[in-house]
């Protein structure tokens, strides 16, 4: 198979290069990112001959065009990601994970590829005090991100009922494992707890997140690529329901640092309660996690701990 992955060096995407390279040695892979900060080469050192790497915007029709017709399927990981930024400037993610994804479903659909897969997030769903969300429920995104992730899932669907187009929407809980970003919650905690830095927590700290080990996401997303259903939507969720403030716990006593650490700072704006996916669609896949939470985060204390040159010109 011949996939284009887009958002191929950031955090899930390169972790699914990583996969399929293993899984599918004999798939040829094409990774177009633009390289933004959360876009990172050193995501793929170990695996840049056996791919093509292309510098370059998904917004960018003409170049979008010229390498999608070179492969048979798409997964667009590409997306500005992060909920504090898109609070601050929502406009980036509009562009970029909005009108972007359409480029890429415009591209897919003028080719006739075999399949395109949009990967999503918990997030277009808004938060629950109770129970778990299903696909078919409706979505109430609470940021600039997440709403325009949700803009991007209808597109995508339109694009299957206008066109016949043959797409996948995962939406996946919170990742975590190697190659995420400093500025995400569970590296964050971890890089300043290394340093003896204060670890940010908002509000009280009880804002509860699933959290799913990123390769168990991309098993799943190869899965849902292989025998999902045309036009069907999957969610991705472990069943790990943590508080942030259990997450900060956990890596304090992992790297054997003091509580005190602990810094609760100003709840950001529109600071959703909880997240939850039912995964029952899924599972009728035969998919299940394979990594226990309390092992995976071990797991990804010790790569940070033992990868300091990946992070260290990241981290502020």
């Amino acid at each position: 198979m011949r996939i284009l992955v887009t958002g191929g060096a950031g955090f899930i995407g390169s972790n699914f290069v990583h996969y399929i390279l293993q899984k599918h040695p004999r798939d040829q892979l094409l990774v177009l990112d633009k390289l933004t900060y959360a876009g990172n080469l050193n995501n793929l050192k170990t695996v840049m001959k056996k791919i093509e790497f292309i510098k370059g915007d998904i917004c960018n029709r003409k170049l979008v065009e010229q390498i999608a017709s070179r492969v048979d399927v798409i997964v667009n990981f590409a997306a500005e990601s992060h909920v504090d930024r898109s609070i601050a400037e929502p406009e980036p993610f509009l562009t970029t994970n909005v009108l972007g994804t359409q480029v890429l479903l415009e591209a897919a659909r003028k080719l006739d590829h075999e399949k395109f897969v949009q990967i999503s997030t918990d997030e277009v769903y808004g938060s629950t005090s109770k129970g778990s969300f299903r696909e078919e429920d409706p979505l109430r995104p609470s940021s600039p991100y997440a709403a325009s992730k949700a803009a991007a899932d209808m597109l995508t669907h339109s694009y299957f009922v206008t066109y016949g187009l043959s797409v996948l929407i995962t939406r996946s809980t919170n990742n975590f494992g190697p190659y995420q970003h400093p500025e995400k919650l569970i590296p964050k905690l971890i890089i300043n707890a290394l340093q003896n830095k204060p670890l940010p927590i908002y509000g009280d700290g009880k804002n509860v997140r699933d959290w799913l080990y990123v390769a168990d996401n991309c098993e799943a997303i190869d899965l849902i690529l292989k025998k999902g259903e045309n036009g069907e939507i999957y969610n991705v969720g472990a069943g790990n329901e943590k508080m942030n403030l259990e997450i900060a716990d956990f890596v304090l006593k992992e790297l054997s640092k003091p509580k005190s650490l602990i810094k609760f700072v100003k709840d950001r704006h529109g600071h959703d309660l909880r997240y939850s996916l039912n995964s029952e669609k899924l599972r009728t896949l035969e998919w299940a996690p394979k990594h226990r939470f309390e092992i995976a985060m071990k797991k990804t204390v010790d790569w940070y701990k033992n990868n300091r040159w990946w992070w260290q010109s990241l981290a502020k």
